[in-house]
């Protein structure tokens, strides 16, 4: 899953941690909303966020984005209170305990290269698709551990904005097989789709190539890898299987890494063109 949650979702090699931050969080939020005499319905305009986020920041069960805190202090005149309480959490919470070193280089990249043969980054699912895929490897997972799981995959989201100074660069190598498996069924993959193509036309941060079905030469034949260059311009590898997952630090890997990578890039599909593959696709469902 390239998040830490193995391909099923599942956060392996480690349990995860509690989200007990999250919660606290929220419940400050709902105290201070409450107190300022506004419904969720009410306070939801008001810093630009759907009512369903709203509920799931005050539930626990997702990581409030750093232009949600700044307008809910102000709108809720909370004494630098949920700045203060912000500062302490953590986005850990879902997240296998050997994924966790490669989630803090990930915060931080100025640039990250992502090549995925198995599901859909997890950068780039939506809930529907992020269940469906935990659903489809067992063991499953209680419904509060599934909650945590999905929360943390969807909090990692935030990383896309074009509104972080300054704006992660990001490339996806997908391949179409992915997109064709119809993961969760049609509706699910309706949505995937509309997500994918709404997240190519608003974030130019984000450049999203297919590996077409027919590809004699695939420098990608080893399996899914990631790049990341952090702000000092330094360069770390990760790469992921079942039950475990690696970061890679030493320069001549990391320069293998680059190389397959690089490969890729010219044995995939265009941008463009895998933008118009992608629309086809769409129109089939």
């Amino acid at each position: 899953m390239t998040d830490g949650t193995g391909a099923g979702g599942l956060a392996a090699g480690g349990e995860p941690e509690t989200s007990d931050s999250l919660r606290a969080f929220g419940e400050v939020v709902k105290a201070f909303r409450k107190r300022a005499r506004l419904t969720q319905e009410e306070f939801a305009p008001r810093v630009r966020y759907s009512v369903p986020t709203i509920a799931s920041i005050e539930q626990g069960r997702r990581f409030p984005p750093p232009d949600f805190v700044e307008r809910a202090e102000e709108i809720l005149d909370a004494f630098g209170a949920l700045r203060g309480a912000a500062r302490h959490l953590s986005r850990q919470p879902g997240l296998a305990s050997w994924f966790r070193q490669w989630a803090k280089l990930e915060a931080e990249a100025v640039s990250l290269n992502t090549y995925e043969c198995r599901v859909v980054p997890g950068l780039l699912q939506t809930e529907g698709y992020a269940r469906a895929v935990t659903f489809s490897v067992p063991p499953l997972p209680d419904a509060e551990t599934m909650d945590q799981r999905i929360a943390a995959r969807l909090a990692r989201h935030d990383l896309l904005s074009t509104s972080r100074k300054p704006p992660t660069s990001f490339s996806f190598i997908v391949e179409q097989a992915v997109l064709e498996r119809h993961t969760g069924g049609d509706a699910v993959t309706r949505e995937l789709y509309d997500h994918l193509l709404g997240l190519i036309e608003r974030n130019w941060n984000v450049e999203l190539q297919l590996m077409p079905l027919r590809q004699p030469v695939h420098a990608g034949l080893d399996g899914p890898l990631q790049l990341a260059e952090t702000p000092d311009n330094r360069w770390f590898g990760y790469s992921e299987g079942q039950e475990n997952g690696r970061l890679i630090s030493d320069p001549k890997e990391v320069s293998r890494l680059h190389q397959r990578y690089a490969k890729m890039r010219s044995q995939a599909l265009t941008p463009e063109d895998s933008l118009g593959l992608l629309k086809r696709l769409r129109g089939t469902l």
